[in-house]
């Protein structure tokens, strides 16, 4: 009989309606959304073909327990009353990863940890009837988070965060994560039969992730999670399953219009051997070209793409330069769409023309914003 548990997973700060459809369509019952995250209904197999397939989720943490506390010794006794020896074997290694806290009245992180651990070596000491453990199995790192005095306690089943796909070996200086790459160009109208050009490529997480995306591979295929290792919460028949099922859903044979440029060769020749460590290098074109050289023959094509920012001193009159380049390469290309993820404020005006949607998206700690100028739709084919 399957297990149910409250799952709740992580994301970048505006990309939470992305990543509650995406669990839907996944063919779960999300409960509640909130700021940087989505809780939901799933069983071990949840747990498993989420950490698979979602392409914007940070991680998958199932909630242990859930407690109000005002003091250290609710949050002690709020810690100790959850079972952990139904989650936790003997030799587990438990620690507490990470403690937030938002507008509660326990604020301080590690005293939350050290309180934490303590309450739940005490419980595993009573519940196993032994004194000491050796913590020398599977890995159980615990997230805690208080908002509002109310405690969420959760256990990590992913480890390394989901945008950690494998892939990027190499990296650009600014590179934009790959799960935030994924969540932008699922806000867009873009599928794989489209073209997509992403002028300034970087690493080419663009392309990758829209590569991916044509060739439907699931972005957790080829890394290892926590929970693969926990027998009594995940047995290893729903990982091989999960795997089974992505790799009957891959399909490498698919035709795809995907180019990334960029005017440094270094990054061009990175962004390829990226693409060849992801298994889509046939499906993207990389090539140096500058901005200014931006151009296509065929209609109807999308630019998703995050431009330098001009974060340092100085940058600000050449970067406007660029910006001002891409809008009137963009001009010049019939029907196209844009779409760009930047902090830089004159972004709108160096393009030359306001964007008919804006959204604020947190880019780690920075505040960007996504500016989405949306070309005409093609015309449907005629049916023979």
């Amino acid at each position: 009989m399957k297990k149910t548990f409250t799952l709740i997973a992580p994301c970048h700060f505006g990309m939470e309606s992305v990543l509650k459809r995406e669990i839907t369509d996944l063919g779960y019952e999300t409960e509640e959304v909130t700021d940087g995250r989505v809780a939901f209904i799933g069983d071990e197999e949840a747990i498993a073909r989420v950490n698979l397939f979602s392409r914007t989720a940070e991680r998958i943490l199932l909630e242990a327990g859930r407690f109000h506390a005002e003091s250290f010794e609710d949050l002690f006794q709020g810690t100790k009353a959850i079972p952990w020896e139904d989650y936790l074997p003997k030799d587990a290694r438990f620690w507490v990863a990470k403690a937030a806290s938002v507008g509660s009245k326990l604020f301080s992180p590690s005293d939350i940890q050290s309180v934490m651990k303590k309450a739940m070596a005490e419980r595993m000491k009573s519940a196993y009837g032994i004194e000491w453990f050796p913590e020398d199995g599977a890995d159980y790192p615990v997230r805690v988070f208080l908002h509002k005095d109310e405690v969420s306690v959760c256990l990590d089943t992913t480890g390394e965060s989901l945008h950690k796909r494998g892939y990027r070996k190499l990296t650009a200086k600014a590179p934009i994560a790959e799960n935030l790459a994924a969540g932008l160009i699922l806000l867009t109208p873009w599928k794989g039969d489209r073209i997509l050009v992403d002028p300034f490529c970087g690493s080419g997480t663009f392309p990758i992730e829209a590569a991916m995306m044509a060739a439907n591979l699931a972005p957790g295929r080829h890394r290892e999670f926590l929970a693969m290792k926990w027998g009594g919460i995940v047995p290893g028949s729903f990982w091989q399953d999960a795997c089974e099922e992505a790799d009957d859903l891959a399909d490498l044979s698919v035709r795809t219009d995907i180019q990334g440029y960029d005017i440094d060769d270094e990054m061009v020749q990175i962004s390829r051997k990226n693409a060849q460590a992801a298994g889509v290098d046939h499906l993207i074109h990389f090539q140096r070209r500058s901005v200014a050289e931006l151009r296509h023959a065929k209609k109807y094509g999308f630019l998703i793409t995050n431009p330098p920012y001009g974060e340092r001193i100085g940058e600000q009159d050449e970067i406007r330069g660029l910006y001002e380049t891409l809008g009137e390469r963009f001009a010049a290309l019939d029907s196209w769409s844009l779409y760009v993820i930047t902090s830089y404020e004159q972004a709108q005006e160096a393009i030359g023309r306001k964007a008919a949607k804006n959204r604020k998206i947190y880019n780690g700690m920075m505040k960007t914003y996504f500016y989405q100028f949306p070309g005409p739709k093609p015309p449907k084919s005629k049916q023979p």
